[in-house]
């Protein structure tokens, strides 16, 4: 290894005493490949053992915490216990290569896709359909406060399979539109009653999510267990979450006892947008708002060593490889043996036997252009 790429390799210990082996996360994707009833196929512990082998954590695909909750074909189960076992296996498989094996939990909220919920019941905080390819003309139904309290306690259930499945974490999905974020969203959060209004209202769902997983990890835990969070910093719409926003939320977050923070950024140097300086970068800002307080997982299109050594210079404490892992899943490795030259930057699309790609995630990934270098 060469010393310029020391500090990727370094050890990290978490808040809860948990040591993360190295600076390198692999970042949760959705690989749509499960079985329907929500267990893990073979394919799919194929495609995480390896690419397992070298990363510190590996953070899984979304998986669903209620039936209704559900956001693609495909998603990893974890709203009942039946699933335990198969949460187990995929836990097993991961952490037998020496990463800790965190499993990302969620509810689609008005992002769920009709046909992949009970009766197509799509919900949300409001009955304001999302701007969104995939979504247009779905108009969610408002949940009701029974309904929000129903999910909060699913998120903590969630967490006890997790932890008698025997992952070393969970982390609770707040970003892309789904439903945690949709609660702290001015587009698609319209109530009036305890759970919208103001910005403090807006975080009412999100701070009870994390109290519940936290009393979860509490009560049945028998040893340190990792509860991270990850969010998205801006918005689109208008109205949306800005910058301003985030960096009030992350304030608070940073003081509620998470393990990490996890910003989910297509470019990690991309720059806030609304209500911050529009001349420094989102992780720059969250940096500063953070304070060392809690560490932070940055991601975004960093594909080569070097890419990953000028990100760790910001204080970042880990980078998040997502796609990186899918074009080549010796990533870290390479840096290990001084072979960082021959980490490859575009997907092999005559590679999917090599590369150990579930059918499904394949058909996806190399049907949409742009998405993974290579794929034109």
């Amino acid at each position: 290894m060469k010393t310029k790429y020391a500090a990727l390799l370094e050890p990290y210990q978490l808040p809860n005493g948990i040591e993360i082996k190295n600076r390198m996360m692999m970042a949760p994707m959705t690989n749509y490949s499960s079985n329907p009833d929500g267990t893990v196929t073979d394919a799919e512990i194929a495609y995480y053992t390896r690419r397992a082998k070298g990363v510190g954590a590996v953070i899984t695909a979304v998986a669903n915490i209620t039936p209704g909750g559900k956001g693609f074909p495909g998603e990893i189960g974890c709203d009942r216990d039946e699933l335990i076992p198969s949460l187990a296996k995929l836990a097993n498989s991961i952490k037998r290569q020496g990463a800790k094996a965190i499993l990302q939990i969620f509810h689609a909220g008005r992002m769920s896709p009709s046909d992949q919920v009970p009766n197509g019941d799509v919900t949300a905080p409001s009955n304001i359909p999302a701007e969104r390819a995939g979504t247009l003309g779905v108009v969610p139904r408002k949940l009701t406060v029974i309904e929000i309290e129903e999910i909060i306690e699913a998120f903590g259930q969630a967490t006890c399979r997790a932890i008698e499945a025997g992952f070393d974490g969970v982390e609770i999905h707040g970003a892309n539109g789904y439903l945690i974020q949709q609660f702290f969203s001015p587009h698609a959060n319209r109530r009036e009653d305890q759970y919208g209004g103001t910005i403090e209202k807006r975080m009412t769902f999100p701070l009870a999510v994390i109290d519940k997983v936290q009393h979860a990890v509490k009560e049945y835990a028998k040893e340190p267990f990792i509860v991270g969070y990850r969010f998205s910093p801006e918005e689109p719409e208008t109205p949306g979450i800005t910058m301003g926003d985030t960096l009030k939320l992350v304030d608070v977050l940073a003081d509620k006892g998470l393990d990490y923070l996890h910003v989910s950024l297509q470019y990690f140097w991309s720059k806030a947008r609304r209500e911050a300086d529009t001349s420094r970068t989102r992780i720059e800002l969250l940096l500063e708002t953070i304070n060392k307080r809690v560490p932070l997982v940055g991601v975004g299109s960093l594909y080569t060593a070097d890419d990953v050594a000028e990100a760790m210079k910001t204080g970042i404490e880990f980078v998040g490889l997502g796609r990186e892992l899918l074009i080549d899943p010796e990533w870290v490795q390479k840096i290990e043996s001084g072979n960082e030259a021959d980490i490859n930057t575009t997907l092999d699309l005559d590679g999917k036997e090599a590369l150990g790609f579930p059918d499904p995630f394949w058909k996806v990934i190399t049907s949409v252009p742009g998405w993974v270098p290579g794929v034109e």
